[in-house]
């Protein structure tokens, strides 16, 4: 009996471990990180021999942003950053998704070039891209992973070694990988280190801004999603920088070359570029005219004078904040837009220019743009207003109203649709001030239409939602821009956003029952319902760009 009682125990003890060691296992691939295994896994199989330093890069940076967000599970220094209630780090996600998205489009434009239609300097200028928004998110990586080692947090480390040590030769590799790509390309040494310190400036500035962005708008966004706009914000700032920093250096110095390499660019780029980044900056622009208006009134008014004019803040606030856009729009940004980038004309003007070019279609397009969007709104925001329907629910209804405005312009105006793309994010974020500042005489009056869509995702400070959604639908329009051999593409963001998102939420909201995580909210009918949906669009697209 007693020889038996010995045999069995370390059996027992054996299954426990085991099971133990498979629910550990579970735990850590959960279904977010699987999904982004696959998508890495499929980018890197279709990477030719050329880019092999650009797939060894983005390899070890999963690696590392796994790594990074394994060891913040459970870890107390990362509560300073005050991140979105309920969400996951996304830390894993946030780090690849913008890198790996570069990468697929560094491999069209490779197979480009050995067609020959596209020259070597669009090459040269998307690797330019990769390698800045890579060396982004390995400076939010670093950054998390430093704030981890507190005294007594042994959740840093993962085998026994710490987060951070595992990041830092993480960057090392990505530093050296770097620099042969770009010596392999037969830069010179001082032109590869140059460009190798100004990737590096790009980091600097993403872990600057996410640091920012998180303390002065709390409760937001969580990691993965802040770094996916800060990354995005560093890397089309500084492009426009370099551009900016090449016309000086070969104005004061006569610089032959640019100090980094840029390639060609549409003039609807040109335009959505100057525009979008001048609406950014424009809230540092105002506040610094609001503060030298205030010191020259404080210096030429009384006390009383000063207590009586307090009636009246906030019309003449709201002047200034008018008069300093137009500034901005009309004279700053076509003034910076003509030293950049050479464009020798207004953009507001080539606009106009624009749309009349061929007015039938345009035109029509935007009467039918305004009338479906002004129906769709008011409808539901009387339901809203009247209706018990859940509000994550009556938000999916714009997701299919963004299917019926976007679809039919990919057919029939697919370079007007990237800039109205541009055009609804300027009045998007326009509006967004306008609310949070409660510009008079429409801060009210927005923010009272906006709280009708708000839910437990959107936060008081900022309202989000609908950024997510026209960034989704607008982006794989963006970046298909130009040459493109893959029809679909264009249709990825609305299609998977407009029908596959909205059937995700709705069956996941109804039968939803079994969870990806512990933590997180996403269930697998939902994961169903979404590839379902979204293998239905893409066999119809399929038959009928064949047919």
């Amino acid at each position: 009996m007693l020889d038996r009682m010995h045999v069995k125990g370390p059996k027992l003890l054996g299954s426990r471990a085991f099971s133990s060691m498979v629910a550990r296992l579970a735990d850590l691939c959960n279904g977010e990180r699987v999904v982004v295994f696959l998508f890495v896994s499929c980018i890197l199989f279709s990477t030719p021999s050329s880019l092999a330093l650009e797939a060894a890069a983005l390899l070890i940076l999963s690696f590392a942003a796994l790594v990074v967000e394994i060891s913040t599970e459970g870890s107390r220094a990362l509560f300073q950053f005050k991140t979105r209630p309920g969400a996951s780090s996304g830390m894993l996600l946030g780090s690849v998704t913008m890198p790996a998205a570069m990468l697929s489009r560094l491999i069209l434009v490779s197979r480009a070039i050995s067609q020959h239609h596209v020259g070597s300097e669009d090459f040269s200028y998307m690797g330019m891209l990769y390698w800045a928004v890579s060396a982004c998110s390995f400076g939010v990586l670093i950054l998390c992973s430093m704030l981890q080692n507190l005294p007594g947090d042994t959740s840093s480390r993962l085998g026994g070694v710490p987060a951070s040590t595992c990041s830092l030769f993480c960057t090392i590799f990505y530093m050296c990988s770097c620099y042969l790509s770009l010596t392999a390309k037969s830069y010179a040494a001082w032109h590869a280190t140059m460009n190798l310190v100004w990737y590096l400036c790009h980091g600097i500035a993403t872990v600057a801004l996410i640091r920012h962005i998180l303390h002065k708008f709390p409760y937001c966004a969580s990691i993965g999603e802040a770094l996916l706009v800060t990354s995005g914000l560093v890397l089309y700032a500084g492009d426009m920088l370099a551009l900016s920093l090449s016309k000086i250096l070969s104005s004061l110095l006569f610089m032959e070359h640019a100090f980094v390499e840029y390639g060609t660019k549409s003039e609807i780029h040109m335009v959505l570029q100057g525009m979008l980044l001048g609406i950014l900056l424009f809230p540092s622009f105002y506040k610094s005219v609001l503060y030298v208006g205030c010191l020259l009134t404080s210096s030429n008014k009384s006390g009383a004078q000063l207590g009586r004019g307090w009636a009246y803040v906030g019309i003449s606030r709201s002047m200034v904040f008018y008069f300093s856009l137009i500034a901005m729009l009309i004279l700053i940004v076509p003034a910076w837009m003509m030293f950049a980038e050479d464009f020798h004309i207004h953009p507001l003007q080539w606009v106009v220019i624009f749309v009349f070019t061929e007015p039938l279609k345009r035109t029509t397009l935007c009467i039918y743009w305004i009338s479906v969007i002004c129906a769709s709104v008011f409808r539901f925001y009387n339901i809203s207003k009247q209706s018990k329907i859940e509000r994550i629910l009556l938000r999916k209804y714009y997701h299919l109203v963004a299917v019926l405005v976007f679809v039919p312009a990919i057919f029939f105006e697919p370079t007007f649709l990237d800039l109205a793309f541009g055009a609804a994010l300027a009045v998007f974020l326009i509006m967004e001030m306008i609310r949070v500042w409660e510009i008079w005489p429409l801060g009210h009056i927005v923010r009272k239409f906006m709280n009708a869509f708000t839910d437990h995702r959107d936060s008081e400070i900022l309202v989000i939602s609908h950024f997510s959604l026209l960034l989704g639908c607008a982006l794989p329009k963006w970046m298909s821009s130009g040459y493109n051999d893959r029809p679909l593409v264009p249709f990825a963001g609305i299609l998977s956003l407009g029908i596959g998102d909205t059937m995700a939420s709705m069956v996941g909201h109804k039968y939803g029952v079994l969870r990806w995580s512990k933590t997180g909210k996403k269930t697998i009918e939902a994961l169903g319902a979404i590839a379902s949906g979204s293998n239905i669009e893409w066999l119809i697209g399929g038959v009928y760009c064949t047919a």
